[in-house]
């Protein structure tokens, strides 16, 4: 492991221990552990990469948002992508129809899963942690969501929808273990929200495309 030599590790006062040890490690070594979902990766993305001294917490908070946001519109329009269907949509007002109900379905879709986190964390979770904030929560959801960064090669090449099904299984399991730092909760009570909310999410996409009237 590659360490800098200009600033100095920092050792726990108690235990003598490097306090967080990615602070001197390259970010390649902090991906890779992250992929491997080591809690003390995730630790160190959620407390210690965002400086709230040096950023703004609301621009950042923003900017994951948009982030999320559109890389799950990108999921939406390969999922729902067949040539059958777009062949339909010959006009620049049903295109537009087309587009504009995608976008409710990544806003409604997001809007019950945080929903389905924000109240578990209110019922089930252990929030006695250093989760005092909602945003906290929702911030640590997007970061923790970043294996969505891997839909961007499918802009470019072709992939098996499979693809899709593993990029959403990793983004699951990530959220959990992010939710199990920012709560430092039971991993299954954790699993068991996750999961919670991803069905939610599935289920409320459904009633949407079904009660929505086509064009």
């Amino acid at each position: 492991m590659k360490v800098s030599r200009h600033t100095p590790l920092t050792w726990h006062e108690n235990c003598k221990a490097v306090a967080d040890e990615y602070v001197e490690c390259e970010i390649m070594i902090l991906l890779i552990d992250l992929i491997l979902h080591k809690p003390k990766a995730y630790r160190h993305l959620l407390y210690n990469m965002p400086n709230r001294d040096s950023v703004s917490f609301k621009g950042l908070l923003w900017k994951s948002t948009f982030g999320f946001l559109l890389l799950d519109a990108y999921m939406i329009l390969v999922l729902k992508r067949s040539g059958e269907e777009w062949s339909l949509y010959t006009n620049f007002s049903s295109l537009l129809w087309r587009c504009g109900k995608i976008l409710m379905d990544v806003f409604i879709g997001n809007f019950m899963f945080l929903c389905t986190i924000l109240l578990a964390k209110r019922i089930l979770l252990d929030t006695s942690g250093r989760v005092s904030r909602y945003k906290d929560l929702v911030l640590a959801i997007l970061f923790s969501s970043y294996f969505k960064i891997f839909l961007i090669p499918m802009m470019v090449w072709e992939f098996p929808f499979s693809v899709i099904f593993i990029i959403d299984v990793f983004v699951l399991s990530s959220n959990t273990v992010a939710l199990k730092v920012t709560t430092e909760t039971a991993m299954n009570r954790c699993i068991g929200v996750c999961f919670s909310a991803y069905v939610v999410k599935f289920f409320a996409d459904q009633v949407f495309d079904v009660h929505l009237p086509r064009f």
